[in-house]
C-alpha cells in the first residue's frame, strides 16, 4: 500500500512553482507513486487561493506562467479527502498557527507517516507528533530519509 503524505503549501510551491531541489524531490516521490499526496478541503481552498497569488501579488506575479500547470499538477496529483471529526482529547495537537491547525489535524487523525513542512509552527510539534505516527520534518529531511534508488 502506498503512504500518505501531507505538503504544507510552501513545500508545494517549492515543488510546482520554485522548482527547488527539496520540493521537486518530494513531487518526483508523488508523480512515480512512491507516495500519495493527501488534502483536505481547508488544505485545497489554501492552495487554490495561495497559487492564484501568482497572477496579481506584485512578489510573486513573476511566476505567473506557472499558475496553470501547478493548478493543474495539484488536480492530477493531489488525493481529496475528507476533514477529520474532532480528535480524542489526548490527540489534539494546537498548533499556534490556527492556518496551519488543519495540516497536523489530518495528519494525526489519518496517522499520515509524514507531514512535510518547513513552517516553524508546525515543527515545533514534531515531538509530540512521533508518538501518534507523524512525522513532521522539512523537504529535505524527508528526502534525506529516503533510499537511495538502486543502480
Amino acid at each position: 500500500m502506498t503512504p500518505d503524505i501531507i505538503l504544507d503549501t510552501n513545500v508545494v510551491l517549492d515543488w510546482l512553482v520554485f522548482e527547488h531541489a527539496s520540493g521537486l524531490a518530494i513531487g518526483q516521490a508523488v508523480t512515480e507513486g512512491r507516495v500519495r499526496w493527501i488534502v483536505s478541503p481547508a488544505m485545497q481552498d489554501e492552495l487554490v487561493d495561495v497559487l492564484g497569488r501568482l497572477l496579481y501579488l506584485p512578489t510573486l506575479v513573476r511566476w505567473s506562467a506557472r499558475h496553470v500547470p501547478a493548478m493543474a499538477a495539484v488536480q492530477a496529483w493531489s488525493r481529496s479527502v475528507p476533514p477529520p471529526g474532532p480528535l480524542p482529547h489526548g490527540e489534539r495537537l494546537r498548533c499556534t498557527d490556527p492556518d496551519d491547525q488543519c495540516f497536523i489535524d489530518l495528519a494525526v487523525a489519518r496517522r499520515t507517516p509524514w507531514l512535510v513542512t518547513r513552517d516553524h509552527a508546525l515543527r515545533r510539534l514534531a515531538r509530540r507528533a512521533r508518538p501518534l505516527g507523524v512525522a513532521v520534518l522539512t523537504p529535505e529531511a524527508w528526502a534525506d530519509m529516503q533510499p537511495v534508488p538502486s543502480p
